[in-house]
């Protein structure tokens, strides 16, 4: 065994003659314990809530989907799009051509988006899932049908059943406005409602309206360009394999994104307040660990000699600050595993039983209790973040406060 970390682990566990020594020992390593506990439950809530928002938007976006680089729309029948929709790996593709549209009802009217989808849009998406009243139709033999977001739905005043149509104006963009008659500017289409869902995220349930795709490109003017090509994975594939492959066979003529990359800006809003989270703990995790200073300045003192014994019998400087140095870092060490256990525990048990609720009311929100997901490389990182804060910790007491206590005499 090392020599200098064989004494260091004598020092850790042996009674010192000054109680206060123990105690202040003992505080090091609990402040260490609860800093890192603290890290790992906030991470893994973070996670939690990402997989949360994640689990969400799967509702309405797609796995893969591909778009224009260059324009709003492109044309789906090509040699290189045919080539996407034979790939052994492509469960369903789906074409969509969506653009903004003023929706009325009555008297009310909303700014929206009109989300033109084929027939096989439930089978790409979990749509029904997220239905709260109707079902999923767009077209039959008489009329068009829409389906909508709840707060769309809300700031119109209609539910899925209602007699009178939606009334949908889309300005005709091959025309000038026409200022004596603006009215005729607009190309207008007819919709029932046929269900109304609610995914959580404001700006579907507040703004999307699903509707055939003919009837968009009916409104929009366009014959058979899309906006997207939304594509649907075969079980067991891997998102990441595929994403790279279309890359390499599309080029830069189409952007290729995943789910991720669709909500980009709600993700990385998320990361960025979990490392924010992150740096905050750590800054109060090194003002824990600096407990260790204290603890090692009183200890040598208490070992002065000790340590002139140890030189007496051939023992280096080197060797000497090495012992205090490991002691410093095993007080860190053990907090850190004593944390990262019985914050593993408490994740378990969070994601078990759910003991800690969001709210006082049960549904009150999407989920009752805060959802936790630890992911390993978020323990490592942990792990050895404490490490490196509690080795500076024990270096500077024995680099520089050691030359006075157990220099040579």
């Amino acid at each position: 065994m090392n020599f200098p970390f064989y004494i260091a682990r004598r020092y850790l566990f042996s009674k010192k003659s000054h109680n206060a020594i123990n105690v202040i020992s003992l505080i090091s390593v609990c402040g260490v314990v609860i800093a890192t506990i603290a890290l790992v439950c906030a991470l893994s809530v973070y996670n939690g809530f990402n997989d949360l928002v994640s689990s969400l938007f799967s509702h309405f976006d797609p796995e893969l989907k591909i778009t224009a680089r260059y324009g709003k729309v492109f044309n789906p029948d090509n040699d290189t799009i045919r080539q996407i929709r034979n790939m052994p790996e492509i469960a369903i593709a789906s074409e969509v051509l969506q653009d903004n549209a003023l929706i009325k009802y009555k008297e009310r009217q909303e700014v929206g988006v009109i989300k033109g989808v084929d027939n096989n849009f439930s089978q790409l998406v979990n749509i029904d899932s997220v239905l709260i009243d109707g079902e999923f139709k767009l077209s039959d033999e008489v009329a068009n049908y829409a389906v909508l977001g709840i707060g769309l739905a809300s700031h119109l005043g209609i539910n899925a059943g209602f007699i009178s149509p939606l009334e949908i104006y889309v300005p005709k963009r091959d025309q000038k406005v026409n200022m004596v008659n603006p009215a005729s500017s607009f190309n207008i289409g007819y919709s029932f409602i046929s269900a109304v869902f609610r995914i959580n995220q404001q700006q579907y349930d507040d703004y999307y309206m699903l509707i055939p795709l003919e009837q968009a490109r009916s409104l929009l003017h366009y014959e058979n360009e899309v906006s997207a090509l939304e594509l649907k994975l075969k079980e067991g594939v891997s998102p990441e394999d595929v994403e790279k492959q279309i890359k390499a066979c599309i080029g830069d003529q189409y952007i290729v994104q995943n789910r991720f990359e669709q909500q980009e800006a709600s993700f990385k809003m998320m990361q960025v307040e979990k490392w924010i989270t992150f740096l905050i703990l750590c800054f109060i995790l090194a003002i824990a660990i600096f407990n260790i200073v204290g603890s090692l300045s009183m200890l040598m003192i208490e070992k002065k000699d000790d340590v002139q014994t140890l030189r007496n019998i051939g023992a280096s400087e080197s060797q000497i600050q090495q012992i205090f140095l490991f002691e410093g870092w095993m007080i860190s060490g053990f907090g850190a595993l004593f944390g990262i256990l019985a914050g593993l525990i408490l994740c378990l048990l969070q994601q078990e039983y759910g003991f800690i609720q969001l709210g006082d009311t049960s549904g009150a929100f999407i989920i009752d209790a805060y959802p936790v997901h630890v992911l390993p490389g978020d323990i490592c990182m942990i792990f050895i973040t404490v490490l490196i804060i509690g080795f500076l910790a024990a270096w500077y007491p024995v680099r520089y406060l050691g030359r006075k206590w157990i220099q040579r005499r």
